[in-house]
């Protein structure tokens, strides 16, 4: 478990300092159409998306929600590289996105407040995996690199607190089957594989309810 840990940890944090190199601020202002027009229909202006099946913005750190953007349009423009994210959506939303458009929606989201979501039951066994992981499985905490009330670190790892627990789960169950793959090491793809179907449901509703 120590080991895992400890990878968890230095691939975020080289991962972290490598996108705050890689990457200037955006300007929030300059986002406003684009967010407007696009944007907004599935995470609300605001970030603070209703809809359980879109992940909220509001609050992300900035050079997460860049690199997801990068990653989306990857997936869409070179679906055989590594490290795209697949998604015939986003991919389409990003296509016509530049760097500058994607680091200025980066600095536009993590400026938004995040709303407070609620936590569905079952979580007291999500509680207890977040904060402390399994060491039967060799389960790292979560809390190592989402935080303890679930704030991320960035860039590579988002806030989880007040998240839709139904977006959680979805992408943990798409880190483990490796759908989703734009995870730097392999990291929670890693973590995923260790999480049984019970877990991912308790900690996608337990972090729900994080502020």
């Amino acid at each position: 478990m120590k080991s895992i840990l400890a990878m968890v940890l230095l691939t975020g944090a080289a991962m972290s300092a490598q996108a705050e190199t890689a990457h200037a601020k955006g300007d929030a202002a300059k986002a406003q159409t684009i967010v407007t027009q696009v944007c907004a229909a599935c995470h609300a202006a605001d970030g603070n998306s209703v809809a359980p099946a879109n992940p909220k913005l509001a609050g992300q750190p900035a050079n997460y929600i860049t690199k997801q953007l990068h990653n989306f349009k990857q997936g869409m423009m070179e679906p055989n590289k590594d490290g795209g994210r697949k998604n015939p959506v986003m991919g389409a939303m990003t296509a016509t996105l530049s760097d500058e458009d994607m680091l200025n929606l980066g600095a536009y989201f993590s400026a938004k407040t995040a709303k407070s979501g609620t936590a569905k039951a079952p979580y007291d066994a999500g509680q207890k995996v977040y904060r402390g992981g399994n060491s039967a499985t060799g389960l790292p905490a979560c809390a190592a690199c989402h935080g303890p009330a679930g704030a991320g670190l960035p860039a590579q790892y988002p806030r989880l607190g007040g998240q839709h627990a139904d977006y959680v789960l979805a992408q943990l169950k798409a880190f483990r089957s490796g759908e989703r793959a734009n995870d730097a090491g392999k990291v929670m793809r890693t973590i995923a594989n260790k999480m049984s179907d019970q877990e991912m449901l308790a900690v996608a509703n337990y972090v729900s309810g994080l502020k």
